[in-house]
């Protein structure tokens, strides 16, 4: 596959760090401008992705598709690709469940093969901090591809679904840890304790302190989590475990949508104002 044409859908800061790790291993990695925004293309040419106009262009191209997007539009934008009549390996790295997952690779069955995939760490830039781990038939092979790279490209045994459940499986404790500790940092402050109790945790739990101002620093990426929360949920109740948690922890998400894009990082008072605010936004959130 040294040779094959990869191409990125869509380029947000994780799609761009991947592609920019393939073109440093001298691999022509694609991308579509069709209908993305400004930031989408300064993201994709710093990488140094080449646009090639369309979506079909892309899949008339490409021999290798690696979706990375928003959780929520992981099905659709599979299914698009689909309908366009691409025939190379599809490989699907979003934040989805294991059955969302086992309906991407229905989605695009006529396509030459599918493999699961799920990123676990920040968008790589330095070698150990990335981990993309895949199954399916074409796993390892996709795998080859990033080997030189800051991202360190996994394949697991399982069939599709099973990179999926990992990936689940670790961000429903690190995301959803930083949901319940932005949800207890409000509890205190209608009954007057929040100093009492982060002077107690400074005490006792030194690192829940720091931990409890984490969704402050990562407010931007709220409104991305809200879908990954429900997927995340999805899962528990298909494993036939309880998914409630998940499911407040996506309404935590959901009410702190309006960082997005916010130019610097808000303080932690003005995220728990807007977590306890009564008026939840429903203005839908320009993706």
């Amino acid at each position: 596959m040294s040779s094959s044409t990869l191409a990125i859908l869509h380029p947000g800061a994780m799609g761009a760090a991947v592609g920019a790790c393939l073109r440093g291993l001298g691999h022509r990695v694609l991308w579509t401008s069709e209908g993305r925004s400004d930031a989408t293309r300064r993201r994709a040419d710093a990488a140094g992705l080449e646009d090639c106009g369309s979506l079909q262009t892309l899949v008339d191209s490409a021999d290798i598709i690696l979706s990375i997007c928003p959780p929520h539009g992981a099905l659709e934008l599979a299914q698009e690709v689909a309908a366009l009549g691409f025939k190379g390996i599809y490989v699907d790295a979003n934040a989805i469940s294991p059955d969302t997952a086992r309906e991407v690779a229905q989605a695009v069955a006529s396509a030459a093969g599918f493999v699961d995939g799920g990123i676990v760490g920040q968008p790589p830039k330095t070698a150990g901090s990335t981990r993309l781990y895949l199954c399916g038939n074409d796993a390892a092979s996709v795998a080859a591809l990033f080997e030189g790279s800051p991202l360190q490209a996994i394949a697991i045994d399982g069939p599709p679904g099973s990179a999926s459940a990992l990936k689940v499986c670790y961000a429903a404790w690190s995301k959803g840890a930083t949901a319940l500790r932005a949800n207890i940092g409000g509890l205190p402050r209608p009954e007057g304790v929040e100093q009492a109790l982060r002077d107690e945790w400074q005490l006792s739990s030194t690192p829940t302190v720091k931990r409890s101002a984490e969704v402050a620093a990562k407010a931007d990426k709220a409104w991305r989590w809200v879908a990954e929360m429900e997927e995340i949920a999805a899962s528990f109740a298909s494993a036939g475990l309880p998914p409630g948690f998940h499911e407040g922890a996506a309404e935590i998400y959901r009410r702190l949508d309006q960082f997005k894009d916010a130019p610097s990082a808000p303080d932690i008072d003005t995220v728990l104002d807007q977590l306890q605010s009564s008026t939840i936004s429903t203005t839908p959130i320009k993706r």
